[in-house]
């Protein structure tokens, strides 16, 4: 991780940092719940759009968002994979006592954000329309999602920064912080959206707008933090890129890119197959494609929560694990296992029992739209519970440096288990077998995870019993 040219700087001493210190317990509410928050609010962007276009505009300026919605992911892939790869980096060199390799990763971090969010703006300016053909526009919903895409896709500059110098914060042992310039873009959304499509009658415009100024007021509040850093430095001199820097920052954030790409790539073939099958079907193209969006929304605002519990935990998998504190590192991820599926088991009930109030809040629409909308969300998240699981374990292998684990389940769900569901099991059920597309892959995926995770914990075990053996011996 560290460059070989640099020093380590002396640090604080290890007591005075409460991620080796604190009850784990103490500590995992501390960060957790932060980025749970942060989560849940990275999630509201998407819903607050859905909910007021559904509202305002109708179905179609729904399906338009969901077309949209593998412009978000793109923006995120890249996002992730340099924030990610960022904290990871800038947790182990604080565990390791590197202060000075800390200290250049971020402001390397910070280079990567920027320019790339300002490549992905031109590019998808350029290629706007060919590209919303590729991720499953159709005729009568092109014009809606144009007009919302090249206006979203203005603020990707704001989130890929925003997102990263967030991680950092966290990284920092501030979370709080980072949670307060999550919900500062929440709420200016969620102002702004009805301001601008009930008031101002600006359609999916409007709604697109309120995104792109809630993400950049999360920016300007994230930026504020940059001299209030306690355990790094930002430097103007370490915003030069260097290629060792920049490739162990890539290397640890490339599981989180490749999720996304993944999710791409299964976005997309997941509209195609919509459109073909759901022709096919008494529903037609566009109800199955805005309903899935919907659902996949809905069901990524549940996600949020357990995801936030394991994005909470990295910093403290990475400084304990590099501080070599393993049995604080192996209670750590026992104490994310029990929390993430009891907190999922509890989401799974809401949208069992309450499917038909959920779909409501995003418009009234017919019967058979009624009919189809609850049928997928009760289906599509029954296995909802058992997916902190497998987040649990991607996120704890990225965190202590072994990318090929972290990026093998990362890519498990999509690549292995749901692209292939997607093209076999229409085949033979219909639009239907799409819909257990979600429930099937998720199965298979965590029951990957659990293995490796339990692989994992052998291994600590073995490195929790070596000091232990050698302080007897002594």
């Amino acid at each position: 991780m560290s460059d070989k040219n640099l020093a380590p700087a002396a640090v604080p001493p290890e007591e005075n940092n409460i991620m080796g210190i604190a009850p784990i317990p103490k500590l995992l509410a501390k960060f957790a719940i932060p980025s749970v928050i942060s989560m849940l609010v990275n999630s509201i962007y998407n819903l607050v759009d859905q909910i007021f276009i559904g509202q305002g505009v109708g179905y179609l300026g729904n399906a338009a968002t969901n077309v949209v919605f593998p412009f978000v992911t793109i923006a995120m892939a890249i996002s992730l994979m340099i924030s990610v790869g960022t904290a990871a980096n800038v947790g182990l060199n604080l565990g390791g006592k590197d202060q000075d390799c800390a200290n250049l990763t971020l402001g390397n971090g910070f280079t990567l954000a920027l320019s790339s969010g300002i490549i992905l703006c031109v590019i998808g300016e350029i290629f706007m329309v060919p590209l919303l053909r590729l991720f499953g526009a159709t005729d009568t919903v092109l014009p809606y999602a144009i007009d919302y895409g090249r206006i979203y896709l203005l603020g990707t500059m704001f989130t890929s920064v925003g997102i990263m110098i967030n991680d950092e914060i966290r990284a920092d042992g501030n979370p709080g912080y980072s949670m307060r310039s999550m919900l500062i873009g929440a709420v200016l959304n969620c102002v702004l959206d009805p301001l601008f499509i009930f008031v101002f009658h600006w359609g999916v415009k409007g709604a697109a707008f309120a995104t792109i100024i809630g993400q950049f007021g999360t920016l300007v509040f994230s930026l504020l933090y940059l001299k209030k850093f306690r355990t790094l430095t930002m430097k103007k001199e370490n915003m030069r890129l260097r290629l060792s820097i920049v490739k162990s920052i890539l290397v640890l954030g490339l599981s989180s890119f490749l999720t996304q790409c993944a999710a791409l790539v299964m976005q997309i073939i997941m509209n195609q197959q919509t459109i073909k099958y759901g022709a096919l079907s008494q529903y037609g193209a566009d109800i199955p494609l805005t309903v899935f969006g919907i659902v996949n929304k809905v069901n990524g605002l549940m996600m949020s929560l357990i995801m936030g519990i394991s994005v909470g935990s990295q910093p403290l998998f990475s400084y304990n694990y590099g501080a070599k504190l393993f049995t604080r590192v192996k209670k750590l991820a026992q104490t994310c296992l029990i929390v993430c599926v009891t907190i999922g088991f509890l989401g799974m009930l809401c949208l069992q029992i309450f499917p038909q109030q959920i779909i409501s809040i995003f418009g009234q629409e017919n019967d058979l739209y009624n009919e189809f909308a609850v049928m997928c969300l009760k289906n599509m998240t029954i296995f909802i519970f058992v997916m902190g699981v497998q987040m649990v374990a991607s996120v704890y292998f990225q965190a202590v440096g072994k990318a090929m684990g972290a990026t093998v389940l990362s890519l498990s769900r999509q690549v292995l288990f749901m692209i292939p569901c997607m093209l076999i099991l229409p085949y033979f059920f219909g639009i239907i077998g799409l819909m257990w597309s979600f429930p099937v892959s998720d199965v298979f995926s965590v029951a990957m995870a659990a293995i490796m995770l339990s692989m994992e914990m052998r291994k600590l075990n073995r490195l929790i019993r070596v000091p232990a053996a050698q302080a007897q011996a002594e």
